[in-house]
């Protein structure tokens, strides 16, 4: 088979049930791709969220053998190290280390993971976990001046987008899109290349900023709201976009549009650490006056068992004899507890008393191998319906409202997969029964350009050879 050029259009967070269905029509670039090509839900990893699923699904391995579980990870047992998760966690190649190695020229706009810049033959703008634009954040240097003369003063993220300004938090993404955007197009432009791979981070910021003025299922949702048709008016701006940088891209290259997970709307949270006090797993020395995050109390690990971290999951982890410093917990016990916990997070209901459908896992049960330091248990709380949320101080284990700033919605478990590629790129008639996976991504994009998949990975190549 040929090997043409392949171009990757990253929309993090983007939803299926949006544009597969509910906007298709509002999105004739992206319409015409699937009708084009072959598309369907892309199941995304455990956990579904941006840090590691874009390390997943562009290296092949799941965050187990990445030992990577979320933007931030406890680096060792003690109790306060974490770190955060940024390209120096991942140690595994991922599809452009190979095909730079390979002689194939590389372009990189706003990939997850890719600060600190690592050199490769091709360019780099790295993404929004850079800490500002006032560090090297462009791969070569000199092409800083560039992004920044074509941006018209680039920005690396959507600030703040957790607040109740959403007049101003519209603007912000917008601006962040329309530079990001244009970027891509200079760079389709000027620079030479073999794959093509750029990572929007506007649909989550929006997403969370505006899922409940959209979706019925919210519990805040008002019908009429003045950004009702927030979230849909942007889809068609960047289905605009897309179709700039598609009128760029020559015919023989194949086209792949990814999310690396959905969204749904939050019912509420679930305080994860308010349920572990009050039922005895969990010891403060003092409980606080008001909301406090979990890390500024003072924890009396002789009388604690169980902790845990906040987020769109829980991480729930436990107080280990030989293992963590002041462990109480004997490795005898660690297993009987352990599916003590299980049993006991699943019966948690809503404030009506209603099962919510939570589901908890061991690392064991989700990964091939479990490197680095895991969470003791995952912890979806209504199966990603509600939040896990890690602060203390309620004096309640339900809340309406996320402790980190007001966001409408959670992840869900599909993303969006679109594929278009020319007559010698065959792709799989249609999706497997429970459509295509995260994993398979990278072993696909590496058979395009014909190039060996490297053993170990998860997932299978989905074109034809």
């Amino acid at each position: 088979m040929s090997h043409p050029r392949v171009a990757v259009i990253g929309l993090d967070c983007a939803s299926p049930t949006l544009l597969f269905e509910r906007w298709r029509d509002d999105l004739p670039h992206l319409s015409k791709l699937m009708a084009d090509g072959v598309w369907g839900p892309l199941r995304s990893c455990h956990p579904p969220i941006t840090v590691p699923a874009w390390a997943c699904m562009m290296s092949g391995y799941d965050p187990g053998q990445l030992g990577v579980y979320g933007f931030r990870n406890r680096t060792d047992y003690s109790y306060g190290k974490y770190a955060m998760a940024n390209s120096t966690s991942i140690r595994h190649d991922r599809v452009w280390d190979i095909l730079s190695r390979a002689g194939k020229q590389v372009i990189l706009l706003g990939v997850p993971q890719t600060y600190p810049i690592r050199p490769l033959n091709g360019v780099v703008v790295s993404d929004f976990l850079t800490p500002s634009t006032q560090n090297a954040y462009t791969f070569p240097a000199a092409l800083k001046e560039e992004v920044e003369r074509v941006a018209g003063g680039y920005v690396l993220d959507v600030e703040e987008f957790r607040t109740n300004d959403k007049a101003a938090l519209l603007r912000r993404i917008y601006e962040k899109t329309d530079k990001h955007f244009a970027v891509a197009e200079h760079l389709l432009k000027t620079k030479p290349w073999d794959f093509f791979m750029m990572v929007e981070m506007g649909t989550d910021r929006i997403h969370h900023g505006f899922w409940g003025y959209m979706d019925p299922a919210h519990p805040s949702y008002t019908p009429g709201h003045q950004y009702e048709h927030a979230i849909r008016d942007y889809y068609r701006d960047l289905d605009r976009k897309i179709g700039a940088l598609l009128r760029l891209i020559p015919d023989d290259c194949a086209v792949l549009v990814v999310s690396d997970h959905g969204a749904r709307a939050m019912q509420g949270g679930i305080c994860l650490n308010e349920w572990l006090i009050q039922h005895g797993y969990l010891t403060l020395t003092r409980y606080p006056d008001r909301p406090t995050r979990l890390e500024e109390l003072e924890i009396d690990w002789s009388r604690t068992r169980a902790w845990g971290d906040g987020g769109y999951y829980g991480r729930l982890f436990l107080n280990v004899k030989g293992r963590e410093p002041e462990g109480i917990v004997e490795p005898a016990q660690y297993e009987p507890l352990r599916e003590q916990l299980s049993h006991e997070l699943r019966a948690i209901p809503d404030p009506q008393g209603r099962a919510i459908g939570t589901t908890v896992y061991r690392p064991e049960e989700l990964y091939r191998e479990v490197t680095g330091v895991p969470p003791d248990l995952f912890v979806y709380f209504g199966d990603l319906s509600w939040r896990s949320v890690g602060s203390v101080g309620f004096n309640t284990v339900h809340q309406l409202e996320n402790d980190t700033g007001p966001d409408g919605a959670n992840h869900d478990w599909d993303g969006v997969f679109i594929f278009k590629g020319p007559a010698a790129m065959v792709p799989r008639a249609v999706p497997p029964s429970n459509g295509f996976h995260i994993y398979d991504v990278a072993p696909m994009l590496l058979q395009l350009f014909g190039l060996e998949i490297p053993q170990g990975l998860r997932g299978k190549p989905m074109v034809a050879s």
